[in-house]
């Protein structure tokens, strides 16, 4: 019965362990190497914290360093993206 249950289960699981992991480094050498990202530039530096302002259009609150912005009728509006600037347009 152990006899059985080594060469019938348990040696078949070892050897396709194995060959699966041989080939996968063997596929995976390749893809990385051939594979080459270019190198990317530094994310846009978003001033932290400061006053919040609320977006007209969806009310979300967002800083006035990172949000954008419309003047209308003289008073200055910020909005979380272009999107809601877009919309508030349209109104």
């Amino acid at each position: 019965m152990f006899r059985y249950f080594i060469l019938e289960i348990l040696v078949p699981i070892l050897i396709f362990t194995l060959l699966r992991s041989i080939l996968r480094s063997l596929f995976q050498s390749k893809r990385t190497t051939a594979v080459r990202t270019p190198p990317q530039s530094a994310p846009p530096t978003v001033v932290a914290g400061g006053e919040l302002k609320k977006d007209p259009v969806c009310g979300t609150y967002v800083s006035t360093g990172a949000s954008i912005t419309r003047k209308v009728n003289g008073e200055l509006l910020h909005f979380c993206s272009t999107a809601c600037r877009d919309k508030y347009r349209a109104a």
